[in-house]
């Protein structure tokens, strides 16, 4: 079977699927978007992503659900409140059958940007101690 070729930018992934699925992948980039406003949309590994000094998020769009990845560590509340979604590998599979918890997505997706930029923090800083400072003039 041949594979497909990597959309070229977000729309073209949406655009790719049922009226309905395009639909929910629509309130799903919205919501994505509006919970990490710095971040960048891209499309990684063929699906649509955010990206800040790492990807914060994916999520994709299968015959009965919207995949969300990475799976969330690190905040025992949220990773219960999403425990009913997680896959085999925790990896959030939210069902097309189903409202889209579009909280729950905000929430997960804000919580995945703090973790990024934390660890940007300690690499700006080591990139700071590392640059060679100009003598100042007298």
């Amino acid at each position: 079977m041949p594979s497909r070729p990597a959309p070229a930018d977000v729309d073209a992934y949406i655009a790719a699927h049922t009226p309905a699925v395009q639909a929910v992948l629509r309130r799903v980039r919205e919501t994505v978007r509006a919970a990490a406003p710095r971040a960048v949309e891209v499309i990684s590994y063929g699906i649509p992503a955010l990206k800040g000094r790492g990807v914060i998020v994916y999520y994709a769009a299968f015959k009965h659900h919207v995949g969300f990845y990475p799976p969330v560590r690190g905040d025992a509340r949220l990773e219960k409140a999403a425990a009913r979604y997680a896959g085999e590998k925790g990896n959030l599979r939210f069902p097309l059958d189903e409202p889209m918890p579009v909280a729950l997505i905000a929430r997960l997706t804000t919580f995945r940007a703090k973790q990024d930029a934390a660890k940007a923090a300690p690499a700006q800083r080591r990139a700071r101690k590392a640059s060679p400072r100009k003598p100042r003039r007298a």
